[in-house]
């Protein structure tokens, strides 16, 4: 998966950027990327959506305080809304209300249906894995927060005892209409009273304060299959935001973050291990400790082995997800010369140098031959 942008950088505006300056960047990226403006234009609506993911996280201030001090991976588990999932219309209704008319042509659409059941959001929880987890699979245990139903109002957003009134602006159609040049022309508009819904709340719930939902802290165990990829989800369905109107809760999406590894680095569904050795087991040949997933392994090098080597272990990589077929482990040998050598030891080496034969060392011969023949004088 691709490294999220920083979202200050989405938004163009600095780190010391105010509420309200993060606001108007936001309105003006999303007037520039809104679909109505770019039809079929993917480049533009994964953008739209980048830019609603950044300004979720700057215009809420505990979550934005989590971003600055630790960056992407502070918000796990903050019941972030999974943008890359939604239409635009969701998104649409998350901030709708900052927008005024700027999106009345999606809630338009919508206003015949406006008590129809809507399906609830999705969210996203960043998990993040070992090697080892990803080896055998895991079952990890999860916490986030998210959207529930109000205990209070049951979801209502009303006083016990009270109920939602017909607005007295738009009487119930969620718009209002305006006519213009003597009444020839008339637009409708979403209606600033209701804001589209037809109804009004005058006693308001305690609780909830008439949103109708509250935050809750969630504890779930998830499954993780073996073999799984950086950057791909587990879905987990029905554990998203409720639904309104009766329709169904949306889902929530694990998605895989890797820790890395002190000596493994994962290649498909390969292992690679860097393994440093000396000289003189390079050229003699030895049995050397390599690391693996589980344990340490022998590994039996060859005399004469060179810098940049690479031996196989057969079936002690990664599973495939799909086949849950094995890879490979990859050492590659490094050779590391001493820095500094003993008066003993440069001795030893003097006299070897002096047993040195050119047909020994081909690579250097055939280097040495072309730099005379590049340089004759």
């Amino acid at each position: 998966m691709a490294a999220k942008k920083d979202y200050y950088e989405v938004l163009g505006v600095g780190r010391d950027a105010s509420a309200d300056q993060i606001k108007k960047a936001y309105r003006r990226m999303a007037l520039k990327y809104h679909p109505d403006k770019n039809p079929g234009n993917k480049e533009a609506e994964a953008k739209f959506k980048e830019c609603a993911e950044a300004y979720e996280v700057l215009s809420n201030e505990e979550k934005r305080k989590l971003y600055d001090q630790y960056g992407h991976e502070g918000l796990s588990g903050q019941g972030m809304h999974d943008f890359s999932h939604m239409n635009f219309d969701d998104i649409s209704s998350i901030f709708g209300d900052m927008f005024g008319d700027i999106f009345s042509g999606s809630r338009r659409r919508r206003g015949s249906r406006r008590n129809a059941p809507q399906r609830g959001l999705d969210l996203e929880y960043a998990v993040v894995l070992t090697l080892e987890d990803v080896a055998h699979g895991v079952e990890k245990d999860i916490t986030f927060t998210r959207q529930d139903s109000c205990p209070e109002c049951s979801g209502s957003g009303c006083c016990k005892g009270s109920s939602p009134e017909t607005c007295p602006t738009c009487k119930g159609s969620g718009q209002v209409v305006q006519s213009n040049l003597g009444g020839f022309f008339q637009m409708a508009s979403t209606c600033p009273t209701c804001r589209g819904e037809g109804t009004i709340i005058k006693n308001p719930c305690p609780k909830c304060h008439g949103r109708g939902t509250v935050a809750v802290k969630r504890h779930l165990k998830v499954k993780i299959p073996a073999g799984v990829h950086e950057g791909q989800s587990v879905r987990v369905a029905g554990e998203g935001e409720p639904g309104k109107n009766g329709g169904p809760r949306g889902d929530l999406y694990c998605y895989v973050q890797l820790k890395q590894h002190p000596f493994l680095i994962r290649d498909g569904s390969n292992l690679i291990a860097s393994v440093p050795v000396s000289f003189t087991q390079a050229a003699l040949g030895d049995t050397i400790d390599v690391p693996s997933i589980d344990k340490k392994r022998k590994l039996k090098i060859r005399p004469g082995t060179q810098y940049g080597d690479v031996f196989r272990i057969k079936d002690q990589g990664l599973p495939d997800i799909r086949t849950g077929r094995k890879g490979d482990q990859l050492v590659r040998i490094t050779i590391e010369i001493p820095r500094k050598l003993s008066k003993n030891q440069q001795e030893l080496l003097m006299e070897f140098a002096k047993t040195e034969d050119k047909d020994l060392f081909p690579e250097r011969q055939t280097f040495f031959e072309k730099l005379k023949n590049l340089f004759p004088k």
